[in-house]
């Protein structure tokens, strides 16, 4: 077999923070590192030979010329509100099967307004939330304080600060004003959850889906007075190699009952959006304690370093699956789904038929 690597690499830091153009900013935040970009590589060899395809503006080239018989996508893309979906819709014009969700399911999921219109049409729990364009539009905004904040088209923490809570009009108008011009998207405006928060790892396709062991997020670790939220600071400024944040129990330590509809919302979610082969789920309660989805992230980050806060390949260890088998699951899953075939025997002769 022969797998493509489609990715994007962290460029080496420089610049300013407050610079959005710099490779110092968070612009970056959701690429990885060369780190993983290698040992996603060396769990993939298993199969066959591995062709790195950066997901560049030579992507499509890169692709056509490769030829894999199977893409594994772990690319973010940067430009766009629809860069996630980039690769598969690649992927797909060029007829080559993908890893993972669909450039349709990236696109939702990656915007949040629509990701949660979807959620709660299909009777999925969700904070009340609504979308503002521009500054004029809080006058229309009817929900309840203390409401949250965040870019619409972001993931891995970015724009997601621990003063986007707001508790009054005053507070709202200045953090939805900064984003705005910051990010140049819409924001969007939830209700804010006060209850604990927990990521599903999800593994499969249809009545298969399984939920890995459901990490807990100790809000305990963060700084003293820090708003209790799982944003940038917490995942790129104060979590350090030198000073970890032991933020994460796995297995959460829930009661049955709480674990059941926690891993019952998140993938009640994952099937309303169409995800396929894996997915993490962040879900949050609410005052009542019960369980809400937050968002999808259905290209989920895998970094190796045990050490790390990086809870889809945490769950993964709990359930017994190594770095690599995880990896490698995640490609059979995949197979099975495009083949009806399981990957057995002898992966590397498996797809040359």
């Amino acid at each position: 077999m022969r797998i493509g690597l489609a990715y994007n690499e962290k460029p080496d830091p420089d610049g300013s923070l407050d610079d959005p153009s710099s490779t110092r900013s968070d612009a970056f935040v959701e690429w990885d590192d060369r780190s993983t970009i290698e040992a996603v590589e060396q769990a993939l060899s298993l199969f066959g030979d591995v062709v790195r395809l950066e997901a560049d503006v030579l992507f499509p080239q890169k692709l056509a010329l490769a030829r894999p018989h199977l893409v594994f996508n772990i690319a973010e893309g940067l430009h766009g509100p629809n860069r996630e979906a980039h690769v598969p819709a690649i992927c797909e014009f060029l007829n080559v099967p993908c890893t993972a969700s669909d450039s349709l399911t990236l696109a939702l999921a990656l915007h949040k307004t629509r990701t949660k219109q979807i959620l709660a049409q299909c009777g999925v729990a969700t904070a009340p939330f609504t979308e503002v364009a521009r500054l004029e539009e809080l006058g229309g905004v009817e929900l309840p304080f203390p409401l949250f904040v965040k870019p619409v088209h972001e993931g891995s923490g970015k724009g997601v600060f621990v003063n986007n809570l707001c508790h009054s009009s005053a507070d709202l108008r200045e953090r939805v004003a900064w984003l705005l011009e910051r990010y140049r998207q819409p924001v969007l405006v939830e209700a804010y959850l006060p209850g604990a928060e927990f990521t599903v790892a999800i593994l499969g396709n249809g009545a298969a889906a399984a939920c890995l062991p459901i990490v807990g997020i100790d809000f305990a670790a963060l700084p003293a007075g820090a708003t209790p939220v799982y944003g940038y600071e917490a995942k790129w400024v104060w979590d350090t190699p030198e000073r970890p944040l032991d933020l994460f129990q796995c297995p959460a330590p829930v009661p049955a009952s709480l674990a059941r509809d926690i891993e019952g919302v998140a993938l009640a979610a994952y099937h309303a959006l169409g995800c396929r082969d894996w997915c993490r789920v962040d879900v949050r309660l609410d005052a009542a304690g019960a369980p809400n989805v937050v968002e999808l992230n259905p290209l989920p980050g895998v970094i190796p370093d045990p050490n790390m806060n990086s809870c889809f390949p945490k769950a993964a260890r709990v359930a017994g699956l190594s770095y690599d088998e995880l990896i490698q699951e995640v490609v059979r899953i995949a197979w099975k789904r495009i083949t009806g075939r399981s990957l057995a025997g002898t992966p590397a002769q498996e797809a040359t038929a």
